[in-house]
This record gives C-alpha cells, structure tokens and sequence, in this order.
C-alpha cells in the first residue's frame, strides 16, 4: 500500500519540489496540499493522509498548531513532519509538545526527506537528538529571578499563557475560558506583546520554564 501525504507550505514551487522528489517513489502518494493553515485544517481531516508535511511558519498561523490541530481531531492521526527554513528552538520545542514524529531543515536532501517520510509513516521518530537536547536543556536551568513581564500580565491573560503552555488552540482556549475566538486571539496578542515575544511557540516555551523552575522551588 501506498504512503499517502498532504504538503503544506506557502510557497507553490516548495511544494511542488517536494511532490516531485515523494512522487518518484513507488510506495509513496502525495493526495493533498494546502498554502494555509486554514486550507490545511479545511482539507486533511477529509484526505486522513498518513504523513503530513508541514512548513513552520504560514501566512495565518503555525505548522505546529496545525499538527496540534489535525493530530487531536482526525482518526487516525497523520504522523507529522515540521519543515523549516532554519534551526529554532521554540519551533522544535512546540513541535514536541504537539506530538510531531519529525523536525527537518529545508536544507534536507530528497533522499533522506523520502527516508522520513517512510520512517514517520512506520511509526518512527525523527526529532534530533542533539536539537532536542538542546531544547530539553533549557527547561533543566536553574531558577530564574522574578519577571516582572510576568507580573505585569492580567490574571485572565496568565491563564490563557498556561493554556498555550497546555498546547491548546485559541479556539480551545475559548471553549476553555468560555470566551470568543476572536477574544482569546485579542488576548494573545496582548500577552505576546507585554512578554516581548514574537510568536506563541516562545510563550509556550516560557511558560514551561516557569512551571519547570516552580516545580523545582517546591520540591526543594
């Protein structure tokens, strides 16, 4: 049987570089494809591939949010692959709490992209060892002094940054915190801007820290 894959990257030509090298294979079909997360989110539950291929970042969202997203609501779930244009540790840190099977630079080689691909689809994994670590080691560092970033966030938005530490969507959030879409998002923005980050992958990546270092506190 053949490998079925859904690509999704915003970029035509990218995607269509890699249906080219996927294609060549006997074993493996690309089924699908997006430019969007919302296209993405709009199209996989119906196509249910086996593998998704998934660029970091998109015009209206994040590949790990679609991971997150397609992995908790399609039966079964696509194993997934995060392509990114460079090495980020927030990026691979979000992709591991959305239970993402792999984390490749764009940079790959065809070959070894049809290797994952086939190794994900196996039930493998593909997370760097060395990346992951370093990652890991992150969340392993002593107690950080107080923030008053965190402090200057209002007890509704400190919520909603556990909730994104939780891996939730602002759509889950919502449902959560029984608030609008549209409000949560408002919110986010909000605490991104106070804490001075750019994306929500490095709030989630914050808010594990401090979880991590308040952990430690207690147990001391």
């Amino acid at each position: 049987m053949s490998i079925t894959v859904f690509l999704v990257d915003d970029h035509e030509l990218v995607r269509r570089g890699i249906a080219q090298v996927l294609e060549t294979e006997d074993d493996i079909e690309v089924v699908g494809e997006a430019g969007t997360a919302a296209q993405a989110l709009a199209r996989i539950p119906a196509l249910r591939p086996d593998v998704a291929i998934l660029d970091v970042r998109l015009p209206d969202g994040e590949g790990v949010s679609v991971c997150r997203d397609v992995r908790s609501s399609v039966q079964p779930p696509p194993a997934c692959l995060m392509l990114t244009s460079y090495s980020d540790d927030e990026a691979l840190f979000g992709a591991i709490m959305a239970g993402a099977a792999g984390y490749l630079l764009k940079e790959v080689a065809g070959i070894d992209l049809v290797d994952a691909v086939r190794t994900i689809a196996a039930g493998g994994s593909l997370l760097d060892p060395n990346a992951t670590a370093v990652v890991l080691e992150r969340l392993r560092k002593g107690d950080d002094p107080p923030d008053p970033r965190y402090d200057a966030l209002s007890p509704q938005e400190q919520r909603i940054l556990n909730l994104i530490a939780d891996g939730l969507t602002n759509r889950q959030i919502g449902a959560e915190m029984y608030l609008a879409e549209k409000t949560v998002k408002n919110y986010v923005s909000s605490l991104l801007h106070k804490l001075g980050f750019a994306r929500r992958t490095e709030a989630a990546v914050y808010a594990a820290e401090r979880r991590r270092a308040g952990g430690r506190r207690r147990g001391a």
